[in-house]
């Protein structure tokens, strides 16, 4: 691997932590290419050579995946789930979700509490989202 293949994967998993970091936050590509160090349109040509999916539908995955947690974990209502990993609208939250998962969040959370107890970490190889599109 050439030297500036090891910088681009470097610079894309820099962005891609400051993500993980603040999802819920409001994020945009400027931001983030600047924290890569490279244009807008050249960190979106990248991070999705690099991840298999363009940085907004990364970041819509990881905050369904937050969102997915806060509905097994607690007993928060949905709108407030869906401010609290980013969304500000709860119908877009609501059709990201549900084209994530396959279903609603309230659906997911009632199914998921009607389920039996089994191991966190095969729940989790099951349950993961894919990406969509």
């Amino acid at each position: 691997m050439s030297r500036a293949v090891e910088e681009s994967n470097r610079a894309m998993l820099r962005a891609r932590d400051a993500m993980d970091r603040a999802y819920a936050q409001p994020l945009d590509i400027a931001a983030l290419a600047r924290i890569a160090h490279v244009s807008e349109a050249h960190f979106i040509r990248t991070f999705r050579a690099t991840f298999g999916e363009t940085p907004h539908r990364y970041l819509q995955r990881r905050r369904v995946e937050r969102a997915m947690a806060l509905l097994l974990e607690t007993e928060r209502d949905v709108t407030d789930i869906c401010l609290a990993v980013g969304f500000s609208s709860l119908g877009t939250f609501s059709r990201t979700f549900h084209g994530i998962v396959g279903e609603s969040p309230s659906d997911y959370r009632r199914r998921r509490a009607a389920s039996p107890d089994v191991p966190s970490c095969f729940a989790k190889s099951w349950t993961r989202p894919s990406s969509f599109g």
